[in-house]
């Protein structure tokens, strides 16, 4: 039994869950010390405000309100859930994006114009193919490959400049984040697509349910009553199971590891890192194409088209998801519903206290800070199973104590075995 935990001990994969836990409840408690603090220095809270917020923190995906006592009361909360699950969508998405570009030793930070891009084609082939003639779930299919393609194009632009100029690809990405936003802005300034509020911009782009095109509920909507979800948390869970299967089954995400373990080695080996370089960054650049897809076809959704004053937050939460996760496709699912669940909880405790949801972005930037030391507490975790595991193995190396014999030979004198003097 001990040795089976042992060796369970040793595994990569356990210190990697362990240290993303660890980072979890460091920030957890950090956000219930803050609403402590606030709660007790604040009149209308309270100690008992304080424990309310505390518990919303801890528990807020499930919160169902409050009675007719004003006392909070939980249980199973099909609407939050179901928001869970919609919100979960793209950052399971672009996580994987994320969690791809690092397994071969890059740095995805252009998730966000990769995903703007995927906006622009989406909604513009969705909203453009008139479903009079193409059937709607043609047309859905059409703007999600499309989305996807525009992804995979744009991220291809970084992964060319790192693989043939060996520009880092984080420059290259910061560049291409921001050409897309201004890109994408101009091309929805010229369209035909906008809302007009009397007779001026309103700035947003019509939902694709306007032309009759969105994501199918698949009966979730049945499960979930008064949510937004839909069938593109499946679509996110496929993608998520093929990543898996890819980087870990084929002979393709064999080669774009080693790739990310050591480019010369690699190309030593007979691998074309160039050609992986671009490909990954291409296979990023899609699976963030399709989190945008994914979330503006549910038909509920509208865009922002100014893109160009801010970049899109979710493309930048794929970064805490895929480290959180320790850049496991599977695992990605887990931090994705974890982190939309914050999002969930910030809600909570906006409408059901006096706190605001600004209290669950603490928590989330405490996340993703410690989640960037996530390699330090995996070491530090090694360092505490090497002791474990050394404490006995010295105790076995120990020499038993010598019975007693009698003094040393002098210089020359042969030992017991008549072996040749030392």
């Amino acid at each position: 039994m001990n040795g089976g935990l042992s060796k369970l001990w040793q595994k990569d994969g356990t210190k990697s869950v362990l240290a993303s836990l660890i980072s979890i409840l460091i920030g957890m408690a950090v956000g219930g010390v803050i609403i402590l603090v606030v709660g007790l220095g604040n009149k209308n809270l309270g100690l008992s405000g304080a424990w309310e917020g505390i518990r919303l923190v801890f528990g807020g995906l499930f919160s169902t309100g409050r009675n007719a006592a004003g006392q909070l009361t939980f249980g199973f909360n099909p609407t939050s859930v179901g928001n869970m699950l919609f919100r979960a969508t793209p950052l399971i998405l672009t996580g994987l994006s994320v969690a791809v570009a690092f397994k071969t030793g890059l740095f995805n930070i252009g998730a966000p114009g990769q995903y703007l891009m995927g906006t622009a084609a989406t909604l513009m082939l969705a909203l453009g193919i008139p479903t009079e003639v193409v059937p709607a779930p043609l047309v859905w299919v059409i703007a999600f490959l499309g989305g996807m393609l525009a992804g995979a194009l744009w991220g291809c632009i970084p992964g060319i400049v790192k693989a043939f100029l060996n520009i880092n690809e984080v420059l290259a990405c910061i560049m291409t984040n921001w050409i897309a936003a201004n890109l994408v802005t101009w091309m929805f300034d010229g369209s035909n697509y906008r809302n007009l509020v009397e007779n001026t911009k309103s700035g947003y782009i019509y939902k694709t349910s306007y032309n009759g095109v969105q994501t199918a509920k698949l009966g979730l909507d049945k499960l979930f009553p008064g949510s937004q979800v839909n069938g593109g948390i499946i679509v996110a869970i496929v993608i998520a199971i093929l990543v898996y299967v890819l980087m870990n089954k084929t002979t393709l995400g064999y080669e774009l590891k080693a790739c990310g373990a050591n480019r010369h080695a690699a190309r030593y080996a007979g691998i074309s890192d160039k050609r992986n370089i671009v490909l990954s960054m291409a296979i990023a650049g899609a699976l963030s194409g399709a989190a945008a897809s994914l979330y503006y076809l549910a038909g509920n959704t509208e865009f922002f088209w100014s893109t160009y004053q801010t970049l899109p937050a979710t493309g930048f939460n794929g970064i805490p998801v895929a480290l959180l996760a320790a850049s496991n496709p599977i695992g990605v699912i887990f931090t994705g519903c974890f982190m939309s669940m914050l999002d969930i909880v910030g809600l909570q405790l906006t409408n059901l206290t006096a706190y605001n949801e600004y209290i669950t972005d603490v928590i989330i930037a405490v996340i993703v800070y410690l989640s960037a030391f996530s390699l330090v507490i995996k070491l530090w975790l090694s360092g505490r199973g090497k002791k474990h595991k050394a404490a006995p193995a010295e105790a076995a190396a120990a020499p038993a104590p010598a019975p007693d014999t009698p003094a040393a030979a002098p210089d020359g004198a042969q030992d017991a075995k008549g072996g040749e003097a030392k």
